[in-house]
């Protein structure tokens, strides 16, 4: 008997969207369904599911303020109950994490060059943050100053990692209550503009994606709080010559496949982890719509849904997991603006 897997979809409003939206992938039928909103709100385009599936924590904007907004799960069909939201003046955040005993919510800042900490309350609402702003630039026209695109947790959660496209750097912060203090600063090369990174089950090891340079930059970290540079890998074909930028990157729990998003290109590039956590290309696979800017692996890991921003569809795969290569399902499933994807956990 396969089963109803429910997700969650963050999206930009500024033109049809109307907010955070839900659906559902049924293993059985393998295809998504009911695509609806869950809960209104103004460019909630990056979204968490706390491990608990009791809460999700959405960015959000509300007027000239950006901000978090929190939302209680009340059934096992998803449904969104706002608790509370956090703004300050400024542009919304790109990114937010949440530690997995529900107890400090991080974002990443585009535009504020900021990482905030949040720590919440017993029934999931957030409070106030306290914000660590960062500096530098880089040599590209779009590194004139920090922009933040990712603030995640290590595998062991002690610290919090920020990747900066601005200032090409990877960041590592210690969480002490809601105040993060600087560790150490990875630089990577100059002009690859690093977007977002997934640590290796193991601990040992992470993935990330540069937007600028569009590879996968493979790194050994130690549980101190630092990496170092192990490869560099392209994410597009040799002769490719039109504009892409690198989007997402995630990694199947068995450690054993990388998968790294194209916008422009359109494809999700599929790597083989070796047994150095170096890795190798596999294929490209077509996202079969324009500006992939996410996707997500479903809790079974038979299956991939890619979002894609500009022409508002998502895209379902089944996925070898012996292989790792990618088999289309479905492409023509409405989801207009849509940028982040979540399931609900298992």
């Amino acid at each position: 008997m396969g089963k109803q897997y429910t997700g969650y979809i963050g999206s930009y409003t500024k033109k049809e969207s109307k907010g955070v939206y839900r659906f559902t992938l049924d293993t059985d039928e393998k295809k998504l369904k009911n695509v609806e909103v869950a809960a209104p709100l103004d460019n909630p385009t990056y979204l968490t599911v706390t491990k608990d599936n009791r809460f999700v924590y959405a960015v959000s904007k509300e007027g000239n303020k950006g901000g978090i907004t929190a939302f209680e799960i009340t059934d096992s069909n998803g449904t969104l109950k706002k608790l509370n939201s956090q703004a300050s003046d400024g542009s919304a955040p790109c990114h937010v994490s949440v530690k997995s005993d529900n107890s400090l919510v991080v974002t990443a800042n585009y535009h504020t060059k900021q990482v905030e900490a949040h720590k919440t309350n017993q029934d999931g609402s957030l409070q106030s943050a306290k914000a660590v702003e960062q500096e530098g630039d880089g040599p590209h026209e779009r590194q004139e100053k920090p922009h933040l695109h990712f603030a995640g947790f290590t595998p062991d959660e002690q610290f919090v990692i920020v990747v900066d496209l601005g200032s090409d750097t990877i960041t590592t912060y210690l969480p002490n209550a809601d105040q993060l203090e600087k560790v150490s600063v990875l630089h990577t090369k100059p002009g690859s503009g690093p977007r977002h990174l997934a640590f290796q089950p193991n601990g040992n090891y992470a993935y990330v994606m540069t937007e600028l340079s569009n590879e996968v930059i493979v790194l050994e970290y130690n549980n101190e709080g630092t990496f170092k540079e192990i490869q560099y890998i392209t994410t597009l074909p040799e002769n490719y010559a039109e504009i892409s930028q690198g989007s997402a990157i995630h990694i199947s729990s068995d450690g054993r496949f990388v998968y790294a998003g194209n916008r422009g290109h359109n494809s999700i590039a599929v790597y083989r982890v070796m047994e150095d956590f170096t890795v190798e290309f596999i294929e490209w696979t077509d996202t079969e719509g324009d500006w992939p800017r996410d996707f997500v692996l479903d809790p079974s890991e038979q299956f991939i849904v890619a979002s894609n921003q500009e022409s508002g569809n998502l895209t379902l795969f089944e996925r070898d997991q012996e292989k790792g290569t990618l088999t289309l399902l479905q492409k023509d499933v409405k989801a207009p603006e849509a940028v982040c994807l979540k399931f609900l956990h298992e």
